[in-house]
């Protein structure tokens, strides 16, 4: 019996996805619950299993076409058993030749036992693809860097073969062509998602950043003294987001506006602290949830981050776990950021900016002592944050980090 591969209900706020990759090719067998192919939305990357062991028939939507809801992009057929189109009949020519000869082992080409191993990696993606076909490359002669071996685009790229330099240079010429390549790849719909919404919070944001620098002398001992019983107990790292979090939950309740959003003339005061954490996944910048942070304890925090930061890399997180939020904080340190503007995530009203830490010297009760140093950035919409709560929220999470036991004493 012949299944339909339909496009599964998307989220209500996702209109449309793209074809990512087909895990299958047409005439493959398929297993109950296997994934077939990923279909990319603006949040998520979404998996399509199948429904019913068999074989992927046909495949109707190719890697890169737009689909919605109910769309069906492939056909399956129940069963075990793979029909094979019969082999045409020798024609006369071919009457009376001797068979060929079988090919042996030896006489396989060398590109056989790469052509093996990258068929055992998952599909390139479209932007990869592209560049590969554009290069005359087959994904034998790419290292794919990505989850399971995956090539990606920046795989191809490293390789060094750049399609202009093979199809366009003149014989000899191929230094003077060298770095004049032009590229023309189609945004990911998640990118293309990112650039829509930091435009729109431009536009409609009074966006305005202070800065302040905090001392994580305190932090950094307090890690040093528990770090090794903090994880022996909690099975977690003690990191410094926990300490971010719970210095953000303390100023967020003293300055409620800073958890506010404007919906319309209104202002929307929310009586719950969701904390979107910016992270870095393969597919761009995503701000995955902590529901009622304010609940959770710093084990629960790092925990928490620590799973969704996975999930952000292994492209499974899900749309609830990236819609809402009503503050969110973004660390560039990671990448060694010393300072930045932070751009709002709408409808949020602030954002938080973490960066490197650096030792400097710092003058401490009188004296010129070597501290870790840290600057803040609070981004803000001024339409509805005045600069007095801006600035004295930023100070409030200085003041709680350089002495952490306020968090104990909530003073």
């Amino acid at each position: 019996m012949s299944i339909e591969i339909k496009v599964p209900q998307l989220p209500e706020s996702v209109a449309e996805a793209t074809i990512g990759a087909w895990h299958k090719k047409a005439g493959d067998k398929v297993g109950r619950d296997e994934n077939i192919v990923d279909l990319e939305t603006d949040k998520v990357m979404l998996e399509v299993p199948a429904i019913s062991d068999g074989i992927l028939t046909e495949v109707l939507k190719k890697e890169g076409d737009t689909v919605k809801s109910g769309d069906v992009i492939g056909l399956l057929e129940e069963g075990s058993a793979i029909q094979v189109k019969a082999k045409p009949a020798e024609t006369s020519d071919d009457a009376g030749k001797a068979p060929a000869k079988a090919e042996t082992k030896a006489d396989a080409k060398p590109e056989a036992a790469a052509d093996a191993k990258a068929s055992s990696a998952p599909a390139p993606g479209p932007a990869a693809r592209k560049l590969m076909s554009e290069a005359n490359l087959s994904p034998g002669d790419v290292t794919g860097t990505g989850k399971g071996g995956r090539i990606t685009k920046a795989d191809v790229l490293e390789h060094g073969s750049k399609p202009a330099e093979q199809a366009a240079a003149p014989a000899g010429d191929g230094a003077a062509a060298a770095g004049r390549v032009e590229q023309r790849v189609p945004m990911t719909r998640i990118r293309a998602r990112i650039a829509e919404r930091l435009k729109e919070a431009q536009n409609t944001a009074a966006m305005l950043t202070t800065f302040n620098e905090v001392d994580l002398h305190a932090v950094g001992e307090l890690r040093k003294q528990y770090k090794e019983v903090f994880e022996k107990q909690h099975g977690a790292k003690l990191g410094y987001m926990s300490f971010f979090v719970k210095a953000s939950l303390e100023a967020l309740k003293r300055y409620p506006l800073v958890n506010a959003s404007i919906d319309g003339n209104d202002i929307v005061y929310h009586s719950y602290y969701d904390i979107g954490i910016a992270v870095s996944s393969p597919r761009g910048l995503v701000v995955p949830i902590l529901r009622d942070a304010d609940q959770l304890s710093m084990a629960e925090v790092e925990k928490k981050i620590s799973e969704l930061g996975q999930k952000a890399r292994d492209n499974k997180l899900a749309i609830d776990e990236l819609q809402g939020g009503t503050f969110s904080i973004t660390n560039g340190g990671v990448f060694g950021s010393m300072l930045s503007t932070p751009i709002l995530n709408p409808p949020q009203s602030a954002i938080l900016g973490m960066h490197g830490i650096t030792d400097r010297p710092m003058v401490v009760d009188g004296e010129i002592k070597i501290r870790p140093m840290m600057y803040l950035a609070l981004s803000y919409d001024h339409r509805i944050i005045d600069g007095r709560e801006a600035v004295l929220f930023l100070r409030t999470i200085k003041e709680v980090l350089e002495d952490p036991a306020r968090l104990l004493l909530q003073v």
